[in-house]
């Protein structure tokens, strides 16, 4: 089979799509804030109020990239969930203890993060995520790991 996209032919495993789900989530809820950031803006805090909503519109988009990415098996999507799932648990960590507001916030994303984590580092998912199995040579990507140099057997 020849075509352009060499994950085409398999399937996201669930506990990847449910990161990649999540992932999304959060990103869509990032870009909203952003976008609440923008309403709200007032004359003596628009350069930063700006500031912080490009911020958040740009990382909400990025996020909903990376839920796609998951989607369709691109292995370097792992890196930027991986930290982004890091600071939600960190985050959630700082949350907690305050008002049950607060503790609500914590518990929401200590879930979130865990889940996301748990389905990314889920065995079918990194199986999912490493070297395509139908490979005829055996490699993963056409060096061999080698850094651009073949070796000779």
């Amino acid at each position: 089979m020849t075509s352009a996209d060499p994950t085409s032919s398999r399937a996201a495993p669930v506990p990847l799509r449910v990161t990649a789900v999540l992932v999304a989530l959060e990103g869509l809820a990032l870009a909203a804030y952003g976008v609440a950031e923008l309403l709200a803006l007032s004359a003596p805090r628009a350069a930063m109020g700006a500031t912080t909503a490009v911020f958040f519109l740009v990382g909400g988009g990025a996020l909903v990239l990376a839920g796609w990415g998951l989607l369709r098996l691109r292995s370097w999507v792992r890196a930027p969930v991986v930290l982004t799932e890091l600071i939600v648990l960190g985050l959630a960590w700082s949350f907690r203890g305050g008002s049950s507001g607060t503790t609500v916030v914590s518990a929401v994303l200590g879930v979130v993060g865990l889940a996301a984590l748990g389905g990314i580092f889920h065995p079918a998912s990194m199986a999912a995520l490493g070297p395509d199995p139908d490979q005829e040579d055996g490699t993963d990507g056409g060096d061999g790991g080698a850094g651009g140099v073949r070796r000779s057997a």
